[in-house]
């Protein structure tokens, strides 16, 4: 459950002072004064008997009768209750007049050239004032409270869609980084029935990028620069394995600039191409080419398909690193990401279009 912060606490409690504050003024002591007339004490006592009740009503019915009653579905009853209080509402204030005998008092001050006839206090004009007044604050205090619960259910709301994004990302991770780790193992361990030496400067390669491995994806974002440098340490320990009939064309940008990028998000795409792009027996070709301009980012790769690999473990883990990578894209960019993948075309090839957004 979020939690409310200090200091939108007293800009809460600020803001219902100085509402009060400004309510209060207005209403019970700037238009009696405006009526021009030495009014008594008794006048003001009442004034700020009807404020108290005010009130009392107010917060009673957004800390009570809102949360406990209104948002539980039982309407009907706090409909009841709110029409009982408006009665005991008027009823005081009527109990007041007749107690400290209002009647004569304000007779005296607005009528003093004629003589007071007392009667039975009943309910009035001014009364009905007065409970319009009151169920005015029952409804405006009903409305503060049922958008603390909106903003309450929204914070919530947000704050679980964020922890499930974040558990999310870390399964994906997670799941792409073993998948990367057994590709690459695999092929070290052809390399070393072929060339020690190549096999040798693999390792050094690869310990290269198992440091940004370890340190880069445990943060949300790394730089571009980073993420392309393992690129390119990644497509260089591809290129010792792959033999003359296989063309690589790999266009990678020097000079850029630089902006934060989930780390490992690239990778899986280049993993598809050398996975599902190379061939023992026949020409194959891999182009990648990305470029980044005004805080954009694109990556295009296109690979012939050998549908061969499909079922080799390697490429089943390719095609997972793949799925997650776009789960990833969904949950980190959303709107600020276009991806096209062309696999249904007469060349054969396997094609990837990818920008994003970076600013």
């Amino acid at each position: 459950m979020p939690v409310e912060s200090p200091l939108k606490k007293k800009i809460a409690i600020l803001i219902h002072i100085l509402g009060w504050f400004l309510f209060g003024s207005y209403l019970f002591i700037i238009t009696p004064l405006s009526w021009k007339a030495d009014l008594p004490l008794e006048f003001w006592a009442k004034q700020s008997l009807m404020l108290g009740l005010l009130l009392g009503a107010f917060y009673f019915n957004l800390f009570y009768l809102v949360p406990r009653i209104l948002f539980k579905n039982k309407t009907f009853l706090f409909l009841i209750i709110a029409l009982a209080m408006g009665g005991i509402y008027t009823g005081l204030l009527i109990a007041y007049d007749i107690s400290f005998n209002m009647q004569e008092i304000m007779h005296n001050i607005f009528r003093p050239d004629t003589t007071f006839v007392p009667r039975p206090r009943s309910f009035s004009n001014y009364d009905f004032y007065n409970l319009m007044v009151f169920y005015m604050g029952i409804g405006i205090s009903t409305s503060v409270g049922a958008v603390r619960k909106w903003q309450k259910d929204e914070a919530l709301r947000l704050e679980m869609n964020r922890q499930q994004v974040d558990s999310e990302l870390t399964y994906l991770k997670a799941q792409i980084n073993p998948h990367f780790f057994f590709n690459t193992l695999n092929n070290i361990y052809s390399l070393t029935n072929l060339d020690i030496q190549k096999a040798q400067t693999a390792i050094l390669k690869l310990s290269r990028m198992m440091r940004y491995v370890l340190y880069e994806t445990e943060k949300d974002s790394t730089m571009l620069s980073k993420e392309l440098d393992f690129i390119k340490d990644y497509i260089e320990l591809m290129r010792l394995r792959l033999s003359d009939k296989v063309q690589v064309n790999i266009e990678i940008p020097q000079q850029f600039e630089d902006a934060r990028l989930a780390p490992m998000l690239l990778l899986p795409f280049l993993e598809n191409s050398f996975k599902h792009g190379v061939s023992s027996q026949r020409p194959s070709a891999i182009s990648v080419k990305i470029c980044v301009k005004d805080k954009m980012l694109k990556m295009e790769a296109v690979n012939t398909i050998f549908q061969s690999n499909q079922n080799t473990p390697e490429g089943s883990a390719s095609g997972i690193g793949l799925a997650n990578t776009k789960r990833r894209l969904s949950l980190l960019y959303g709107q600020k990401h276009e991806l096209k993948i062309d696999d249904q075309n007469p060349e054969n090839e396997y094609r990837v279009d990818l920008k994003i957004n970076l600013s």
